[in-house]
């Protein structure tokens, strides 16, 4: 690589490259970190899991709308982890989205280069985006985590260890046979929140990604050179089809979001 990028430029890369790995490790230590707070800790996902599973069975029995005060806790605790997932994950995909830019302009002026070197930054530009497009999921599904955390958690109710079976079967007896109280109505409103947001989310992506697409070709086309005109059409390609992923995953979840009760149930039926 070192020949085919300038000096400047390659050092630029090795930062980014550093930056990126710091990132990942930080979205995996960090958040946990920083939503613990002074009198609220939460070792990890087993702990989290046991306080939520005994926070639920006293919200459910309370017969309240309200959360009661160990399940706002937990609530809020998941909220902050959601939202520092979301934030690490955005910081990634900006750094990731500037990595494979260098990278495929690096491609693009190779030149004469080796073939072996051109393939490399081929290569290395394709990981850089398809890592990028990774950190996209995950900046969707962490910020969809932190607007409903509560409907995120209700996962952690399930599993043979220490379940609330009790509680799980009034559940599912609840929404099978129609019968409404207040804590299964705010679970069937969050769920359905829950489904609104990532629909939101997936449709305001892939209008994004396809007004991407449409600049990206349109360069392409206007492009006097061969191997730019390749690098554009293949990321103008990429963001289609992604965007289209985006478009399959919005219309199902407005499908959710419209209906959240046979979804619920299948929740506690099957598991999600």
């Amino acid at each position: 690589m070192s020949s085919a990028v300038p000096a400047r430029s390659g050092r630029v890369v090795l930062v980014l490259v550093a930056v990126a790995g710091a990132l990942i490790a930080a979205f995996v230590v960090v958040p946990r970190l920083l939503a613990n707070r002074t009198g609220v800790s939460f070792g990890g996902e087993s702990d989290l899991r046991r306080a939520f599973r005994t926070a639920f069975v006293e919200y459910w029995r309370s017969g309240s709308r309200e959360f009661t005060a160990d399940l706002a806790t937990v609530v809020d605790y998941w909220f902050r982890y959601h939202l520092a997932k979301a934030v690490l994950a955005a910081m990634l995909l900006a750094v990731l989205v500037v990595l494979a830019v260098r990278l495929w302009r690096a491609f693009v002026a190779a030149g004469a280069a080796g073939r072996g070197q051109r393939m490399m930054l081929a290569a290395s530009g394709s990981v850089a985006a398809v890592l990028a497009l990774c950190s996209l999921v995950l900046v969707l599904a962490n910020v969809q985590g932190a607007v409903t955390p509560f409907a995120s958690l209700l996962p952690m109710l399930l599993g043979e260890d220490s379940a609330p079976t009790e509680v799980i079967t009034q559940v599912d007896r609840r929404l099978a046979d129609g019968t409404r109280v207040a804590p299964l109505e705010v679970m069937i409103d969050e769920f359905a929140r829950y489904h609104v947001a990532m629909a939101a989310l997936a449709a305001v992506t892939a209008v994004l990604l396809l007004g991407a697409c449409a600049i990206l070709w349109r360069a392409s086309v206007r492009s006097p050179d061969r191997r730019s005109r390749r690098v554009l059409a293949w990321f103008g390609t990429l963001s289609a089809l992604f965007a289209l992923v985006m478009v399959v995953v919005a219309v199902a979840n407005t499908t959710n979001a419209s209906n959240p009760v046979p979804g619920l149930a299948a929740l506690f039926t099957n598991g999600w």
